[in-house]
């Protein structure tokens, strides 16, 4: 019984040795062989890492303002008779806005010319008299003194009504009407925004160790998510004094704003040039492979496989970036001149991975991008 029980188990142990030793090998051949197997190339597009000189820059947040910009209001209160602009329409200096109603104010004028057609009448009167030693110097005088008070009564009533009469300051571009037809505007009442937007001017700060570079006329970049592309102006002010809570001082840009782009209140990004260089390597941006441990670019070179051949690979470089201009940025460290770079097809990518190089399309690498044109 013990011999029967021995020969079984000594069985069982044969058989799952067996067994053991097949999947032992079997496990090591499939392990052999994914180590030997190479992935398909993936198809990416390159560009050979160049040098540039850069100018620097001041990155800071700005804010638009025009020129010339009020609210128009009413100088003298009044019942609106007339209005005579559009929301939004682009008016020149003394354009003639809106009237107020004026008829008190004619009437009132017709009394004071008959008085001061009167009083012309007596001072023609009083100076014959005195030509002839029938009056005295001083009836004259009172008449003449009079006549000046008519007179200056009639001017007044006439600027009254002229007053009623709201013309454009300045030529620009009117906001949206805030007044109807038949409303009573109180005095200073306001009835529509006038900007003036060409030129316009973009004010932001600098930190105080800024200001041995602060030079009138140093070219200023500005973008906005309010409009496609750039804007570029001149420092045409520099405050004089430094705000003594942030030990900032503010900056004015003046832009020509042809287009019209820069509209008061915007916030833009401003790039005030420096006036030096630096060497940097430029990438376009897809070519960089953000990540939260570090951003890095993958280099196209021979990589030896396990098989010992070497194949087209890459291999992935951390870098450390610098400011970005449109569709590049700046490499300030981590990659060579001459090195060539994926610039798409990152994503799928990992070190090791064999490529292949088609560029019949490259990915966009301009400073200055421009929106194409639908």
């Amino acid at each position: 019984m013990k011999k029967r029980m021995f020969l079984m188990v000594l069985s069982v142990f044969v058989f799952l040795t067996i067994i053991g030793g097949f999947k032992f090998f079997q496990i090591k051949a499939a392990i052999a062989q994914g180590k030997a197997y190479q992935a398909p190339p993936e198809a990416v597009t390159t560009t050979v890492a160049r040098q540039e000189e850069w100018d620097t820059t001041l990155a800071a947040i700005g804010t638009v303002s025009a020129v010339r910009g009020v609210t128009v209001s009413a100088d003298l209160p009044g019942i609106v008779e007339a209005i005579l602009f559009d929301s939004g329409r682009t008016v020149r200096r003394g354009d003639v806005l809106l009237r107020l109603d004026t008829r008190q104010e004619r009437a009132q004028l017709a009394a004071a010319e008959a008085q001061r057609e009167l009083t012309r009448v007596a001072l023609e009167r009083q100076k014959g008299l005195l030509a002839q030693g029938i009056t005295a110097q001083a009836a004259y005088d009172q008449a003449a003194a009079e006549f000046k008070q008519a007179e200056a009564r009639v001017g007044e009533i006439r600027a009254t009504i002229e007053r009623k009469t709201i013309r454009a300051p300045f030529s620009g571009t009117l906001g949206i009407r805030l007044v109807n037809l038949g409303e009573y505007l109180s005095g200073g009442a306001p009835i529509v925004a006038l900007q003036s937007l060409q030129p316009a001017y973009v004010e932001f700060s600098v930190p105080q160790q800024e200001l041995r570079l602060l030079r009138a006329g140093s070219a200023v970049h500005v973008t906005s998510d309010a409009f496609n592309g750039l804007e570029i102006g001149k420092v045409t002010a520099i405050d004089s004094i430094v705000d003594p809570s942030t030990r900032n001082v503010r900056v004015q840009a003046t832009f020509a704003n042809r287009d019209g782009r820069l509209r008061p209140g915007i916030f833009v990004e401003t790039q005030l040039e420096r006036g030096t260089t630096v060497p940097v390597i430029t990438l376009p941006v897809s070519s960089i492979s953000y990540a939260p441990f570090g951003d890095s670019v993958f280099i196209v070179e021979a990589v030896k496989g396990s098989d010992g051949k070497s194949y087209r690979g890459v291999r992935q470089q951390f870098v450390k970036l610098g400011e970005s201009r449109g569709d590049q940025v700046a490499v300030l460290s981590g990659l060579k001149p001459g090195e060539e770079v994926v610039t798409s097809g990152v994503f799928k990518l990992r070190p090791g991975s064999a490529v292949i190089i088609n560029n019949d399309v490259q990915p966009s690498n301009s400073p200055a991008p421009k929106p194409a044109e639908g």
